[in-house]
């Protein structure tokens, strides 16, 4: 069942953004920062984490989970180390999961050809 939640709310979080895509002037990139800034602040302000509570996955792999993350490891590192943890906080969250795509990434290009 927590796969049908997570699929429903992750969906439903991307339709809303290829809607706005549709209907407004907006370019996936403005969509982008958008959805990221409203991530950070409702993890900042703690909405986010009972929506990942519920959703799981569904709620963390699209970039407003990537916002929270951001907004949730600054909070905990300001509180840990004060002002420099706004700055330090962010890289040690979120810093794993992008190291480890900027790796897999780079292999997947040095063993596969893309397709014209």
């Amino acid at each position: 069942m927590s796969y049908l939640i997570a699929f429903l709310i992750g969906g439903a979080i991307c339709a809303l953004g290829q809607i706005v895509l549709e209907y407004t002037t907006w370019t996936p990139a403005v969509l982008l920062v958008v959805l990221t800034i409203i991530g950070g602040i409702l993890g900042g302000l703690g909405l986010y984490q009972p929506l990942v509570d519920f959703a799981g996955a569904g709620a963390l792999i699209p970039v407003s989970g990537f916002g929270s993350s951001v907004a949730l490891g600054a909070i905990s590192e300001a509180k840990r180390l004060g002002l420099v943890g706004l700055f330090t906080g962010p890289f040690e969250i979120v810093g794993l999961g992008t190291t480890a795509a900027v790796i897999f990434g780079f292999l997947m290009a040095l063993f596969f050809t893309p397709k014209e």
